[in-house]
């Protein structure tokens, strides 16, 4: 199979996510499609929990080498890539977002200073008033560079991958079909429901990636939820932000990069061709994701215009 049907598989995987996302035969062209539904598998397991997920995943996930040299390493990148459940994901971006708000001084002061129960109320009701409290536009930033990092290493480590799907194909094992592809779709999907399990050295690491600091401008609707569970946190009332823990856009982006990951996969015929998929969607496509949830709103509305 040559370059331009690699390529392809892109274009296959959104047109079988757009049939399987309602158009039928009847269904006006011009019709909107509505993003894939979330998940029911979905696990609160606190602040930390949901935090670590986010963190382990995309720090496995673009730890993925590009050097492929057999069908072991094209299982265990498929496996790193297949392994988040998208609406955990969700709440573990916001929860990151909230851990690095958390590491802001001014910030942590000033919400004890207000303290208060109608505080409380009104940051789970308006998570935007959030950054007006003393210290708030500071952790928006640590919370916006903390996620950019993420994202951005992750959709480059993506690019990587994607571009080894080429340089692979001098390899003759590359080339061999895939003969386990229902199984091995199977065993993918049954990775993406499973959902986050913690290993004894997460919580090192995210301590450690949540405290690596950088400031970076402009609130996002995912910024902003996760500075209010931060204040809601620091106020002893993180339950009230449990709400917070979804941003519709971001939310949707992640459930469709996981959808065209299955449907690349589904498509694909041969390895370097699993490792597209793996390159651009499970990776690239989720890591843009996570960029594009630390950009403002009015941003991301003209970026889709």
């Amino acid at each position: 199979m040559r370059i331009r049907t690699i390529e392809s598989l892109g274009a296959v995987a959104a047109a079988v996510a757009i049939m399987l996302a309602g158009c039928s035969a009847g269904l006006r062209a011009s019709a909107p499609v509505p993003p894939p539904k979330a998940s029911a598998t979905y696990v609160d397991v606190g602040l930390a929990g949901q935090a670590g997920a986010f963190e382990a995943f995309t720090r496995r996930a673009s730890g993925v080498s590009p050097a492929f040299s057999g069908l072991a390493d094209v299982n265990q990148g498929l496996q790193a890539g297949a392994a988040y459940e998208p609406k955990q994901l969700e709440a573990g971006m916001i929860a990151y977002a909230a851990m690095a708000a958390l590491q802001e001084p001014a910030f942590v002061a000033g919400v004890k200073k207000a303290g208060g129960r109608d505080l409380a109320r009104r940051l789970a009701a308006d998570p935007d008033a959030a950054l007006d409290l003393p210290g708030g536009q500071a952790a928006a930033g640590r919370a916006n560079a903390a996620l950019y990092r993420r994202g951005e290493a992750l959709a480059a480590a993506g690019g990587r991958v994607k571009t080894a799907a080429y340089s692979v194909q001098k390899q003759g094992w590359s080339k061999a079909k895939v003969t386990n592809g229902p199984a091995r779709l199977a065993q993918v999907k049954r990775i993406s429901t499973a959902g986050y399990r913690p290993t004894a050295e997460d919580r090192a690491r995210l301590t450690a990636a949540v405290a690596e600091g950088g400031r970076r401008g402009g609130a996002s609707p995912v910024v902003s939820r996760g500075v209010a569970l931060a204040a809601l946190t620091v106020l002893g009332q993180e339950g009230q932000g449990r709400a917070l823990l979804s941003e519709p856009r971001s939310g949707a982006c992640l459930r469709w990069a996981k959808m065209n990951f299955h449907q690349c996969l589904a498509s694909a015929g041969t390895q370097y061709e699993d490792i597209y998929c793996l390159g651009v969607h499970a990776m690239a496509e989720t890591g843009q994701c996570v960029v594009d949830a630390t950009k403002p709103a009015r941003i991301r509305r003209a970026a889709a215009d």
